[in-house]
């Protein structure tokens, strides 16, 4: 499904079975993110800055337009029915590399 010089052709996570357990937590994601007029990236951000005050989100972004949507983030309010839906959710399938 990837040509042959995309990295993810070798990669784990996008293997068949991997892939389709990875793709059900993405659905979950955008689910929560469709329902609060936010990114997946966004939600998954305020998740991360949700865990608690000793935990913090350091976002890596290339382009100006993914640096604004991280700030975006900051507005986002996950209530404890999306955190626990997040919580939820199994770690991705498969090595990340």
């Amino acid at each position: 499904q990837f040509d042959a010089d995309d990295f993810r052709a070798g990669n784990p996570r996008f293997q068949e079975e991997a892939l389709a357990q990875n793709l059900a937590i993405v659905t979950e994601v955008q689910r929560v993110a469709d329902g609060l007029d936010a990114s997946p990236a966004q939600v998954a951000l305020a998740w991360v800055m949700a865990q608690g005050p000793h935990v913090f989100a350091i976002p890596g972004t290339r382009r100006v337009e993914h640096l604004t949507e991280n700030l975006g983030a900051l507005e986002v309010v996950l209530s404890e029915s999306d955190i626990t839906a997040l919580n939820s959710l199994p770690a991705p399938m498969g090595d990340r590399y």
